[in-house]
């Protein structure tokens, strides 16, 4: 049996892989449609297209030679030094054994090792496990209200992490 690991930078199929992971999940479990696998498909495939490692960050767990969960940091916004949290997704298979936090933590560093003040990133109201895991890392709830913007009526929610210098 291969090792689970976190790897760094692109790896062939990711982006299909985590569009998988995001248009599965979100189907199945919220009612999300076409509207949102394809908001995903393109807004992570113009992201790493314009992909910079000084300012970007991604990483994907990697587990039995399939892409098993993922994170992005992107940094277009790095100018106000605030990095936004993004395509943040474990699979079923590694669900509740560790590889979010983990996830959430290489993006936290990375952050700080790139001196950015701020994370933040937006979610909807109902996905538990992924608010604790914000919560527990220090990312506080700042805004809420109805909104679309994922296709589905959903009350959207900013989370904000500053960091310390």
């Amino acid at each position: 049996m291969e090792e689970t690991k976190i790897v760094k930078g692109y790896l062939p199929g990711s982006i299909g892989r985590v569009v998988q992971l995001h248009g599965t999940y979100y189907h199945l479990q919220w009612g999300f449609t076409l509207f949102f696998e394809v908001k995903i498909a393109r807004e992570l495939s113009e992201f790493l297209s314009r992909y910079n490692e000084k300012r970007d960050g991604f990483w994907n767990v990697w587990s039995n030679g399939n892409i098993e969960g993922s994170i992005t940091i992107d940094g277009e916004d790095a100018k106000q030094q605030e990095a936004h949290l993004r395509w943040f997704i474990i699979s079923d298979a590694l669900r509740g054994q560790g590889w979010g936090n983990k996830l959430i933590r290489e993006a936290i560093d990375f952050c700080q090792e790139r001196r950015y003040k701020k994370i933040y990133l937006w979610t909807f109201k109902g996905l538990k496990a992924a608010r604790h895991l914000y919560e527990k890392n220090g990312f506080q709830l700042v805004e809420e209200h109805l909104g679309k913007q994922w296709g589905t009526e959903v009350t959207e929610q900013r989370f904000e992490l500053i960091l310390k210098e």
